[in-house]
């Protein structure tokens, strides 16, 4: 509508109403009972009296449920006023309520009609001691009403008035401060320079304070009749209503309503169990305490609330605790020691929350700790320069942040804190050059204040790599959620220049380095650090350096290559050396110092290996010896073996990366061929050890090296001499595949070195699975394994489908790619095998009920059939499911007294999930190649036993889309046989069927037509063909599918399926 014809519809009202009040007003009323959605009738009687006993009673809400009305009766005096409205007008959806666009313009108008209703009627009736106490006395009498359309909108009017009715109390308070003061100054003047029109405008102000003393008054009326009615409603709409108005009330006339009488609503309020009534608790607070004039009158609400809200930063509702979070920051700025170190103990770690706004706010607060704890002294800052001043200050900082991080022990990544305070600490985190002068300047005396210890410059690396990757990708955290997913244009170019800026201030300090330092200088103590630490991290990082270093582009590539060679050399003369006095005789006889530098010196090895080719030094040669023997028959310890199988990996894929250029000859080819199998040899041994840290890694290593191996013939260039081709053995690929089912697929809580309470473990334990798992179905996707050796992985999908539900799931669809019909016969035979146990498990243990089991495997079936998509393009694969189920089925079958069915017939109904992948045509030759199979055994079609085979039969003739295999079944179990009623009684060998079956004679009933190796070999290359011996057989399948040929002498009936 708009507030201008908002404003001219109220100015058209007032006209009416100085004309006509009594009808006004009615009108008014009728106005706010239609807001509520009443669609009643609105009668009207007078009133003599408000102390009318008898009236008094007649103030009723009631029910006629005879004639399916209600009745509302209540005093706006001078009249009774009675409200009349069908019974269901609680359950209807009134305007408030309404979702969308209409619902929100609606509240939003609403309020702004009482605003403007109250702004225009200032100047002439507000003050004439009859509409504002009717319109008051109305709202109060529909707030209180049990009806919650009435309660809920005149609630939200009344304390809308009350809010308008403010306003006018704080312009009333400005025009009666502002006569006071020019009162004061008419004073002063003398009697000749007083002006009467001043002195008549002071006189006004008694006028003044009686219309403010008026509106207090009615503001009274409305808190006392409205607002501590409905601040408990059970409805948390009229909750959150009123507590969002009381905080607006005291921020805005603090004198009349901020006490601490009514601090307590809010307090109590915290404790809702709705969050929004909770968050406008909350953001009312915030108002108060944003403002220093008012904070004395929030003293004792602080000292008895302040562990509510800190208790709130722990709320299930991420707003409230972003919200709770923010106004303990307001705390901390404006009301010293309110919070002390324990609160402030108990607050800071939420910088690692999860939840990044959250996060964010903690970290505001974080930072206001920090600069105030880095704040310099008065009497130093003025003998040093302001650049000084300001290096001092951020170095002060970063002192406090770094003992911030090292004293909480509650978290080990950088990563969040910095993004926790990149939005306020912006200074300190993108000051670049401070923290690179940190990381530079002498560190021998760090506890004179100048320098930083070792483990203090570690964090300060962090941080510096934190806030680059911060400026230069952005607040994209794993695990943190709530960060903003769209970058507007301004954000865009802060982080250009950010990443400017620390580009032009890295490359100045890397050129400075180097003049300062040589090639050989670097990579000396890079050689010294790496003859006193194995730390796998910095051994990775020192690789990684030299990788680089060693580049084409590199200004130093000569002399670094010539370092590293030299310090591999190095190793491997130390090694072989240690291998030489640890391998004498026929085991391994080390002591635990020979022991350790072992380990030491082959992890640096691998370390390198990792990046750089050392194949020059025959590292395998010299390492292979050591997987003879297990510890426990005189080999290698456990921790030597596990380094030397990753090394020993890292040796034969760099030897295949290298094929076309090493391998010049056939020699080198049967070599490195000879090195491959003894190495699959060794590790399938190692498969079975002892320890399962040396399982895991020659399991991996085995994968990885079989995996380059394969790429590298895929790849193999005609021009040069390639890898020989390497098969696996049986007993390998057996063992793969018995090694992940035996490692993967296990609950972690039945594995001794997971900790029950431990989330960590279990999570790195899951992560090592899934790197096994996903090694696994490489093979298979690349050729290595066998397809159907996936049957066994996907057998699992069900109980693991959380864990590796993904991997399995991306296997299915890179073996379907390479060959749809042999990852179909995969799905098939991983049912089968399924199917199979269930049946010997029921055998075996025929008192425990399996029938989850046979329903899993059911939905294992369908899961498998919504993967094939379309219909038409794996046409085939589908008719293939369906052709070698029915001869799982009914393979080898010959039926006896004793079995009468097929031990494996209820397949079928699993069989059952893919029929609704055939297409019409398909579903014929599917069910032409059921009757061949069915022809020639006696079925009995009401038997309970017979029933897979029916529901089956039924869900292939369900060609309609409405149809289902339930409702064929249904007519199949109970056949018209009205034309076979004088054969009903007929038995077979004691069987109750009104209808038997039994084998046809082929030599007399049905011909068979002779065939021809030809059209035999054709037929059973076409999937779709019909079988020649069902080409002369008469059936139909649109109406029965009981076909009776003749019939004998003996009463009998002689039908074919």
């Amino acid at each position: 509508m708009g507030k201008s014809a908002i404003q001219a519809v109220i100015d058209d009202w007032i006209e009416a109403y100085l004309t006509d009040r009594d009808t006004s007003l009615l009108d008014l009323i009728s106005f706010f009972i239609q807001c509520s959605g009443c669609k009643g009738v609105v009668t009207a009687e007078m009133c003599q009296s408000k102390e009318d006993r008898a009236m008094r009673s007649k103030m009723v809400e009631e029910l006629d449920e005879g004639a399916g009305l209600q009745f509302k009766r209540f005093l706006v005096f001078p009249w009774i006023l009675t409200v009349t409205w069908p019974m269901d007008a609680d359950s209807a959806e009134y305007p408030l309520v309404q979702s969308g666009p209409s619902g929100r313009w609606f509240h939003s108008e609403f309020c702004e009609f009482v605003s403007v209703l109250v702004a225009r009627c200032q100047p002439s009736v507000m003050f004439d001691s009859y509409l504002m106490n009717n319109l008051i006395s109305l709202l109060t009498e529909l707030s209180d009403s049990r009806i919650r359309a009435f309660r809920h909108t005149c609630t939200l009017a009344a304390v809308k008035l009350q809010s308008s009715l403010v306003g006018v109390a704080l312009s009333l308070s400005v025009g009666i401060e502002n006569n006071q003061k020019l009162y004061e100054v008419q004073r002063t003047k003398t009697v000749r320079s007083k002006s009467a029109q001043q002195l008549e405008r002071i006189q006004n102000i008694s006028e003044l304070q009686e219309r403010r003393a008026e509106i207090e008054g009615m503001m009274d009326a409305i808190f006392k009749g409205v607002f501590l009615k409905r601040y408990r409603d059970m409805l948390p709409e009229i909750r959150s209503i009123c507590m969002e108005e009381l905080g607006l009330w005291m921020k805005l006339y603090s004198s009349a309503f901020l006490n601490d009488s009514n601090l307590k609503y809010l307090g109590w309020m915290m404790h809702d169990k709705v969050p929004d009534v909770r968050l406008k608790c909350v953001l009312g607070l915030q108002g108060l305490y944003s403002d220093p004039v008012l904070l004395p009158k929030l003293d004792l609400f602080t000292s008895r609330f302040k562990d509510r809200l800190i208790s709130m930063t722990l709320d299930k509702d991420n707003d409230v605790e972003v919200q709770a979070m923010k106004l303990l920051v307001l705390i901390s700025k404006w009301c010293e020691d309110v919070l002390t170190p324990d609160d402030y103990k108990q607050l800071l770690p939420f910088v690692y929350s999860s939840h990044r706004p959250l996060a964010a706010v903690a970290g505001e607060l974080l930072f206001s700790r920090i600069v105030n704890a880095a704040a310099p002294a008065s009497d130093l800052q003025g003998e040093m320069s302001e650049e000084e001043a300001q290096k001092q200050q951020t170095l002060a900082r970063l002192k406090a942040l770094l003992q911030f991080y090292q004293e909480s022990e509650l978290h080990e990544h950088v990563v969040y804190l910095v993004d926790s305070l990149w939005d306020c600490g912006g200074s300190l985190l993108k000051d670049w050059p401070t923290l690179t002068a940190a990381l530079l300047q002498n560190s021998s005396s760090p506890s004179a204040g100048g320098g930083f210890t070792p483990a203090e410059q570690a964090v300060i690396v962090e941080i510096l790599v934190a806030s680059a990757r911060q400026a230069s990708e952005g607040p994209a955290l794993p695990g943190r959620s709530g960060a903003k997913k769209a970058t507007s244009v301004k954000e865009k170019k802060v982080q250009t220049d950010d990443c400017l800026k620390l580009t032009e201030h890295l490359l100045r300090i890397v050129q400075k380095q180097e003049t300062l330092g040589s090639a050989s200088t670097s990579t000396s103590e890079m050689a010294a650090v790496l003859d006193l630490c194995s730390d796998p991290a910095v051994l990775e990082a020192a690789s990684r350096s030299y990788l680089s270093l060693c580049g084409e582009g590199a200004a130093w590539c000569c002399t670094t290559r010539t370092a590293r060679d030299s310090l591999v050399q190095r190793w491997v003369d130390r090694l072989t050396e240690l291998l030489g006095e640890s391998l004498r005789g026929d085991g391994f006889s080390a002591d635990e110092e020979k022991t350790r530098e072992i380990v030491a010196t082959v992890k640096k090895l691998r370390a390198f290996h990792n990046c750089h080719d050392l194949s020059r030094w025959s590292v395998f040669d010299l390492l292979a010896p050591l997987l003879t023997e297990e510890s426990s028959h005189g080999g290698a310890p456990a921790e030597v073996l596990e380094e030397v199988l990753q090394c020993l990996s890292f040796s034969m894929i760099w030897s295949l990366n290298t094929s076309s250029e090493t391998l010049t000859c056939r020699e080198k080819a049967v070599a490195q061929r000879l090195q491959l199998r003894v190495f699959c040899e060794q590790s399938h041994r190692c498969l079975s050890h002892s320890q399962l840290s040396v399982r895991h890694q020659a399991f991996l290593g085995v994968c990885d090296v079989l995996l380059a191996h394969s790429y590298q013939i895929q790849v193999w260039d005609p021009t040069s001499y390639s890898p020989l081709l390497y098969t696996p053995s049986p007993r390998l690929q057996r063992a793969l595949l018995t090694f992940v089912c035996a490692h993967v697929f296990v609950d972690s809580d039945g594995q001794n070195r997971v900790s029950e309470n431990s989330e960590m473990e279990r999570l790195e334990d899951l992560h090592r699975r899934r790197n096994m798992l996903a090694a696994f179905c490489k093979l298979i996707v690349h050729g290595v394994l066998e397809m159907s050796t996936a049957a066994e992985v996907y057998t699992h999908y069900m109980k693991y489908n959380n864990d590796f539900g993904d991997i399995i799931k991306e296997t299915m669809f890179r073996t379907r790619q390479i060959n749809k019909m042999e990852s179909a016969r995969t799905l098939v035979l991983c049912l089968q095998q399924l199917f199979v146990r269930l049946k010997q498990e029921q055998s075996s243990s025929r008192a425990q009920s399996r029938i989850q089991t046979f329903t899993s495997i059911k939905e294992l079936a369908r899961r498998f059939a919504l993967t094939f998509g379309d219909v038409v393009k794996f046409r085939e694969c589908v008719v293939m499911i369906h052709r070698t189920s029915i001869e799982f089925v009914f393979q080898e079958f010959s039926q006896t007294p004793d079995g009468a069915t097929p031990p494996f017939l209820s397949y079928l109904t699993i069989l059952s999930e893919f029929s609704s992948k055939l297409l019409k045509p398909d579903k014929k030759t599917v069910f032409s190649y059921l009757l061949q199979h069915t022809a020639e055994h006696i079925i009995d079609l009401r038997e309970e036993c017979w029933q897979p085979l029916i529901y089956y039969r039924a869900s292939l003739l369900a060609v309609a889309e409405t149809e289902d295999a339930g409702s064929h079944v249904g007519s199949d179990r109970r056949p018209n046989l009205h034309s076979r009623s004088p054969f009903s009684k007929q038995k077979l060998e004691g069987s109750k069927s009104p209808c038997q079956i039994r084998p046809i004679d082929k030599g007399s009933k049905v011909p068979k037509p002779s065939t021809c190796p030809n059209q035999q070999k054709l037929r059973d290359m076409d999937p779709f063909a019909v079988p020649l011996e069902l080409q002369e057989k008469s059936f139909n399948s649109e109406t029965s599918v009981l076909v009776i040929h003749n019939e004998p002498e003996d009463g009998t009936v002689e039908v074919e399926l």
